[in-house]
């Protein structure tokens, strides 16, 4: 019997399900080549890496589930979390360094009235959102934590780039790109995959994509539009999709810029992936949003000292 292990760590979840769902995205492939052309795509030898690569990634964590007391005596759920977003710059000059890095803690609650929670580690701010028939009470408060994330994400890029940002330079986000497409010379990295996009007829080509090869360009439109491909990074084979990322740009720029960003990531991404003795998620956890990701983790502060806190700050205020 011949298989092969997938070197992605599976208390992860998986980086490809078992059976990809079927999308209900528009897929237009003849974007840079005619679908029966399409075929693997090397790096361009004239294609060079940016002069600065900026990587943004954030992280969050629920430091507690709470009750918040309604008028009426019942009591609603919320979440006390706390959430940070920063910018890695890897560059000729200075190497790999932290640009930005910011750290917020918020009460997440569809509850009105609901004040600030103010406790010796640091003060919740409220953040309310409104509730949804169509989706479960905690699934609701769990996006409004992402939203907030996302902003958080876009304004540590924002502040970053607005100091150190060159026209040589490469904003790579972790995770997809809507929110943020309207950066410059921005791409999402998109490491694991849960829809199947390309037509049966052109499936094939991403699992015979060799180390450093990608995709043509192609459009994908669902709640909203962007350029997308994917690419494999350097791995040992073995799985079919083992390596492979999902990589997007902006719908709003031209055919050609989305190409030459495309070729680009190529010269760019490869440099960065991770090996399976030094990670779990090699090689499409990148090493430059790893240590940011273990950066901004440490700086969430102690979990079981904030639980601590938001435990005593409940009982001051039932006294």
């Amino acid at each position: 019997m011949r298989f092969a292990v997938d070197p992605w760590d599976p208390s992860y979840g998986a980086s490809l399900d078992v059976e990809l769902g079927e999308s209900a995205a528009q897929v237009a492939v003849d974007v840079e080549l005619p679908g029966p052309q399409w075929q693997p795509l090397d790096p361009e030898p004239g294609v060079t890496p940016p002069g600065a690569v900026l990587f943004v990634d954030g992280v969050r964590r629920i430091d507690a589930q709470v009750w918040v007391d309604e008028p009426d005596g019942t009591a609603s759920p919320a979440l006390c979390a706390s959430y940070a977003a920063g910018v890695v710059c890897c560059c000729r000059e200075g190497g790999a360094h932290l640009l930005a890095a910011e750290v917020r803690r918020g009460l997440f609650t569809t509850a009105p009235d609901v004040t600030d929670v103010a406790t010796l580690a640091g003060t919740y701010r409220v953040s309310h959102t409104a509730t949804r028939p169509d989706v479960a009470p905690g699934q609701v408060l769990s996006l409004a934590v992402q939203r907030e994330l996302g902003d958080t994400e876009l304004g540590a890029a924002a502040v970053a780039r607005s100091g150190h940002g060159t026209e040589d330079d490469l904003l790579v986000v972790d995770g997809p790109l809507r929110g943020r497409q309207h950066l410059p010379r921005v791409i999402g990295f998109v490491k694991s995959h849960r829809s199947d996009y390309l037509p049966p007829q052109l499936g094939g080509i991403v699992a015979a994509l060799r180390s450093g090869q990608r995709t043509p360009v192609f459009r994908l439109g669902s709640s909203w539009q962007r350029f997308t491909w994917y690419l494999r990074l350097p791995c040992r084979p073995g799985a079919p999709w083992a390596g492979i990322v999902r990589v997007e740009c902006s719908a709003e720029l031209p055919t050609a810029d989305a190409v030459a960003l495309a070729m680009r990531s190529q010269a760019t991404l490869g440099r960065f992936a991770s090996t399976e003795y030094k990670d779990s998620r090699a090689p499409q956890n990148l090493y430059p949003i790893a240590g940011l990701e273990r950066e901004l983790r440490r700086r969430l502060g102690e979990p079981n000292l904030l639980y601590r806190a938001l435990r005593r700050a409940a009982v001051a205020a039932a006294a």
